[in-house]
């Protein structure tokens, strides 16, 4: 499985990101790597994270692949409150934390809160197969300056 993560430059694997800050699925102190299953879709998640008007420099893409026999789960989205998607839900951040704790597999596919009907893919930095998950040299990332007024 292919999946592209942009992010700053000094976060681009790590999932230290995540820990410091938190995310919609995970609480701050837990590590997870957050990717998509394209670019565009990675950029769109990316961007309606930016603070408005905040056009970051240090902005990097990143390739990776899952090979075919590392097992991958897939959330499935009516087990979701109605509207998950409007609010970072403390419920979501719970079942991250405990996915990302129990080590059952080292990728799962999550719905897009940004674009319904799309996939995004956390990645468990903790879990035995995290090292068969392989990330390219990061590219720079600049997002079109006419995205931003």
């Amino acid at each position: 499985m292919r999946f592209w993560r942009i992010c700053r430059r000094r976060y681009a694997a790590d999932g230290e990101g995540a820990r410091l800050y938190g995310g919609r699925w995970n609480s701050r102190g837990i590590r997870v790597v957050y990717a998509s299953t394209s670019l565009a879709l990675a950029a769109v998640e990316t961007f309606v994270n930016l603070e408005p008007n905040l056009r970051p420099a240090d902005l990097v893409s990143i390739e990776g692949h899952l090979p075919e026999t590392v097992e991958v789960a897939r959330l499935d989205p009516t087990d979701l409150p109605a509207t998950w998607y409007m609010t970072r839900d403390e419920s979501l951040r719970r079942f991250g934390d405990e996915w990302i704790k129990a080590r059952n597999t080292v990728a799962l596919l999550v719905p897009s809160a940004a674009i319904r009907g799309e996939w995004n893919v956390l990645l468990n930095p903790a879990h035995p197969d995290f090292s068969r998950v392989k990330f390219q040299e990061s590219q720079v990332f600049e997002f079109d300056a006419r995205m931003f007024p």
